[in-house]
């Protein structure tokens, strides 16, 4: 497990406010897009998930950590897309997927935890 500094949620209720803060935290990005010669939308924010997850999690964003979190929980989102595809059309739901996958591939929660918020957030939305 990788060294964090931010404490992590410890209900589902302060997990959906985390991954609220952490949605609009890189919704915030969309408009630097063209900055950088980029086109960007919500539904473009999943790859940046494994950032954010770093960012709230006090991790100091070294290029082989980020790199790893990132291929490991775009490569589930790969994955999952061909199983759950509506779910993960959703945006919001794409994000969360892909910041919880973040925190388990830094064993920050476990498989159970992981399934247990995404199931929380899901019939929230």
């Amino acid at each position: 497990m990788i060294k964090h500094k931010n404490p992590i949620p410890s209900t589902h209720k302060k997990w959906a406010k985390e991954i609220a803060e952490a949605y609009l935290d890189a919704k915030e990005t969309i408009m630097f897009a063209p900055l950088t010669g980029q086109k960007m939308t919500e539904k473009d924010l999943y790859h940046l998930a494994p950032a954010v997850c770093l960012k709230f999690r006090g991790i100091k964003t070294v290029d082989k950590i980020l790199k790893t979190v990132t291929q490991v929980a775009l490569s589930n989102y790969i994955a999952n897309m061909e199983i759950n595809k509506e779910p993960l059309s959703d945006p919001y739901i794409a994000f969360t997927f892909c910041y919880l996958a973040s925190h388990f591939d830094l064993d920050i929660i476990d498989e159970q935890q992981f399934e247990s918020i995404m199931g929380y957030l899901e019939q929230k939305e």
